[in-house]
């Protein structure tokens, strides 16, 4: 009997999202089927484009398309699976969105300065647009703003229309610093009140255009600009980076204590400078390598990765050329691991309805 479009429709209903745990025909992931002769060719529309799982689903549909043409008698030789992505947004109830063109708003905090939460914050937003992801990054750290030097925007014009800012483009994303609106030599020597119009200003007054994930890279601690972020925007989640000795720890869970009492979802921990790997090929755990993985255990959270201490990393980013660490192949696979796992959670609370952004009212 050949085999039609409606026998491969069913071979898929048996394979699953490893990360949603439903079927590709229950999720509507399956967008083209065309068969010719003993080919089978399937267009596979996946909820991000860093999809870590996107080979195992690969075999899967291949073993299953396969596996139903032998039932029915006829030998399929090939198939080929092309897949696309469509960032699925968050279900927003209650909140008044003032960005509604982008997807996901992703706040990466800290408990403590000086964890490397820029550096996390820039490689998830570079990392996630190789990927083929349309991103955003704002510099809210308004006392100590770090993205113009590390993205290099030092010589890109400010520009504006109508009141609006223009976001800046570079390493394949648009990114916006108030750094780039005041001298270099200003301090911001400002209250929590200005702190908050300065930052309203930089995320509703920029035109982002059309973005999949909005990385927002806030101040350290729990101060006044993670409240504004959280009742000015549907924040879809937040990342938290801490090192691994236990007095990063310990500020890393006042910063998780914060997002979850603002009702805002921890999507994971990073655990930044976990080792060091010397001239002499050895690694080092300098600072308690597992840390913030344990402390991601004992709260029951996702642990999205670790990244080294690795020199070219701070020459990178203090050159203003962050794509240039995907060249070192044991570095880019921790970053794109980092990636990988974000997008992941985001899709697996999305898809689950399990992530509905909070409203929340600060007085």
């Amino acid at each position: 009997m050949p085999l039609t479009s409606d026998h491969v429709y069913n071979a898929l209903r048996t394979v699953n999202d490893p990360d949603l745990q439903k079927d590709l025909v229950t999720l509507n992931m399956v967008k083209d089927v065309q068969i010719d002769g003993e080919k089978v060719a399937l267009n596979i529309e996946l909820t991000t484009p860093a999809c870590p799982l996107k080979d195992k689903i690969e075999d899967d549909i291949v073993a299953a398309v396969k596996a139903k043409g032998k039932e029915m008698g006829e030998t399929v030789s090939e198939v080929k699976v092309e897949f696309s992505a469509d960032v699925k947004k968050a279900e927003n109830k209650g909140k008044d969105n003032p960005l509604p063109n982008v997807k996901h708003v992703i706040a990466v905090g800290a408990g403590k300065g000086g964890v490397g939460k820029s550096t996390i914050a820039v490689s998830l937003a570079i990392g996630l647009a190789r990927m083929g992801a349309k991103v955003g990054l704002l510099d809210g750290d308004i006392y100590g703003p770090s993205l113009k030097t590390m993205l290099g925007l030092e010589d890109l014009p400010t520009k504006s229309s109508d009141k609006t800012l223009l976001a800046f483009e570079a390493h394949g994303i648009k990114a916006m610093t108030i750094a780039k609106l005041v001298p270099d030599d200003k301090a911001l020597i400002w209250r929590g009140p200005m702190a908050h119009g300065a930052f309203k200003q930089l995320a509703t007054q920029t035109d982002w255009g059309e973005l999949d994930y909005l990385i927002v890279d806030l101040p350290p601690g729990t101060g006044d600009v993670p409240l504004t972020l959280a009742q000015l925007l549907p924040l879809s989640g937040a990342v938290v980076v801490c090192t691994p000795q236990k007095v990063a720890r310990n500020d890393a869970l006042r910063a998780i204590k914060m997002f979850q009492q603002l009702g805002v979802n921890v999507l994971g921990i990073v655990e930044n400078m976990s080792y060091f790997i010397g001239d002499d090929g050895k690694s080092y755990d300098i600072f308690g390598r597992g840390g913030a993985q344990m402390l991601a255990q004992e709260l029951a959270l996702p642990f999205l990765g670790a990244v080294p201490i690795h020199m070219q990393l701070r020459v990178n980013c203090d050159s203003g050329e962050p794509l240039k660490n995907w060249d070192n192949p044991q570095l880019a696979d921790e970053l794109d691991t980092l990636c990988k796992n974000l997008a992941s959670q985001i899709s697996i609370a999305t898809l689950s309805g399990k992530l509905v952004q909070p409203t929340l009212s600060i007085t």
